[in-house]
């Protein structure tokens, strides 16, 4: 009875103060699409992926070729011979996954190369983002278009045209709007 009337009181004494902080929500996709240096980036980053998917599947035609050439000749091979090539498909086995992990893994070269093109343009938006949240007092803004879900959205709260009016992004024709 006590612990439930401490928690009412506790909570009542808590929504004067919910009620005075302001929120608002911008289209985080919707911003950098709109972002010719994203566009730039996005480009450059698709460019190289596909050089360095045409790498890997290059060495993954050698290592095939290998292991084809060797069922072809194995009844013509010595023991010797046989474990030699065995042990070169094996070394063009590991070379391929150690180049995918180089390029493609977590902290590959892909990885490095987006953070490092993409993370300047993402800083604009998130220095906008805050320059807008303080000129308008929001405490909190949010990414309609992240994984958070947000099933109703009231259009009096989307900050995405101030965001893009303070990139210098903004149409006229979407000002007349």
């Amino acid at each position: 009875m006590y612990r439930s009337l401490i928690f009412a009181l506790l909570f009542l004494s808590c929504v004067p103060n919910l009620n005075a902080q302001k929120f608002g929500y911008i289209d985080l996709s919707y911003i950098l699409g709109k972002m010719p240096a994203y566009a730039e980036a996005q480009n450059e980053i698709n460019t190289l992926a596909k050089a360095w998917e045409q790498e890997i599947r290059e060495m993954y035609e050698e290592v095939q070729n290998l292991e084809t050439k060797y069922k072809a000749e194995e009844v013509l091979l010595t023991v010797g011979m046989k474990g030699e090539r065995a042990n070169e498909i094996d070394v063009g086995k590991q070379k391929l996954k150690e180049h995918q992990k180089k390029i493609f893994g977590s902290e590959g070269l892909y990885f490095l190369k987006k953070k490092e093109l993409i993370k300047p343009v993402q800083d604009l938006v998130f220095e906008a983002s805050e320059r807008v949240a303080k000129s308008n007092r929001l405490a909190i803004v949010f990414d309609k278009s992240g994984e958070m879900v947000m099933i109703y959205t009231d259009p009096v709260h989307d900050y995405t045209d101030f965001v893009l009016e303070e990139l210098g992004l903004l149409s006229n024709e979407a000002t007349s709007n």
